[in-house]
């Protein structure tokens, strides 16, 4: 089965330096691993959502607005998608995940 695997962020403030490269370098063994062990599927890193982008075309235009879609001062920085055989499995994962990333992690089972 498959899941997402959230990094949620919930701090504005540029970490420092040093900080940031421990955390890369965290993720980076952290991402090597799952690998290894075929729980990879593909990852990656999102920007702020200051530069999102929200288009609605439910109607008969669409409608392009600057800027988040939801004010929250937590937003989604990055995720994992893993292959685990169970709940259980790809919790542990996030766990591991959490630690290496130093960020707060949320775990959903693609339907």
């Amino acid at each position: 089965m498959q899941y997402l695997v959230s990094v949620i962020h919930d701090s504005r403030d540029p970490s420092s330096v040093e900080a940031e490269a421990a955390e890369q370098a965290a993720i980076d063994v952290f991402n090597a691993r799952l690998q290894d062990e075929g729980h990879w599927v593909f990852a990656g890193g999102l920007g702020v959502p200051d530069n999102a982008t929200v288009i609605d075309n439910r109607g008969g235009d669409a409608v392009v607005t600057d800027g988040p879609f939801v004010e929250s001062k937590e937003f989604l920085v990055g995720f994992w998608i893993i292959d685990a055989p169970d709940l259980d499995v790809a919790l542990r994962l996030g766990a591991e995940g959490s630690k290496a990333c130093n960020r707060k992690i949320e775990v959903r089972p693609f339907l």
